[in-house]
Formats: C-alpha cells, structure tokens, sequence
C-alpha cells in the first residue's frame, strides 16, 4: 500500500541526519582530517541509516502496490536531500552553486545512488511477501 506519509516522515528522518551529519564533519572532523576524508565521512556514514529507514518502509508499505511506495521513495528521497545539502551549504557557508557540483567528483554519487536504490531493494525483499 502507498503511504506518502510514511515516505516523507522517513524522508525528514534522512534529511535531518544527513543536515547534522554534514555539520559534525564540517566542524569536528574537518579539523583533524583531509577533505577528500570528510567526503567520505558524509558519504559513508548516513548510508546504514537509510539502509535501515528503507526497511522499515518497505515493511510500512508492504503489499500488492510495494512497487509504487518503493519507487516514491526512490524518486523523493534522492532529488530532495541533495536540495537540502545544497541550502545547507548555501545557507551555512554562503557557498556557490558550484562548490555543490564539485562534489559530484568525489564519493557523492554514492549517497545519492544509495538514496536511489536501498528503497527499491528493500521494497523487492520485505515488499513481496
């Protein structure tokens, strides 16, 4: 069943730790390591948190209509926390527009793709039951 609510609170969760994420690695983290170290960390750390929020959506909107919850949230979750990352920068540090696209070179896409598709294969494993 679809349960745009359940997306977008899930999507606040994923926003909110991905915004503190980010401000823990620009402060406390950025001092004692690289930058490229601190692409990582922001990369590498939400991603077991959306793997978790994947699944229990997946388990929220279990059903015959998995398929169109999973990919609500597969579409919404991506575009919308990259447009909360870039206010974040924006707002926070007064950044350009392409200081955001340079993080497209690093371990960026990674999030994004993982904001892609954990909602898409946890919905093909818990979904179909």
């Amino acid at each position: 069943m679809i349960k745009p609510s359940v997306t977008f609170i899930l999507w606040l969760a994923i926003a909110a730790f991905v915004v503190l994420n980010d401000m823990v690695g620009d402060t406390w983290i950025g001092a004692a390591l690289s930058v490229l170290s601190v692409e990582w960390y922001k990369v590498l750390v939400p991603l077991p948190y959306v793997a978790m929020l994947a699944v229990i959506h997946a388990r929220r909107t279990a059903g015959p209509r998995w398929l169109a919850a999973a990919l609500l949230a597969a579409l919404l979750w991506p575009v919308s926390t990259m447009l909360v990352d870039f206010l974040y920068g924006r707002l926070t540090y007064d950044s350009e527009p392409a200081a955001f696209v340079d993080r497209f070179g690093g371990p960026y896409p990674l999030l994004i793709g993982g904001l892609f598709a954990l909602p898409l294969i946890a919905g093909a494993a818990i979904g179909r039951r």
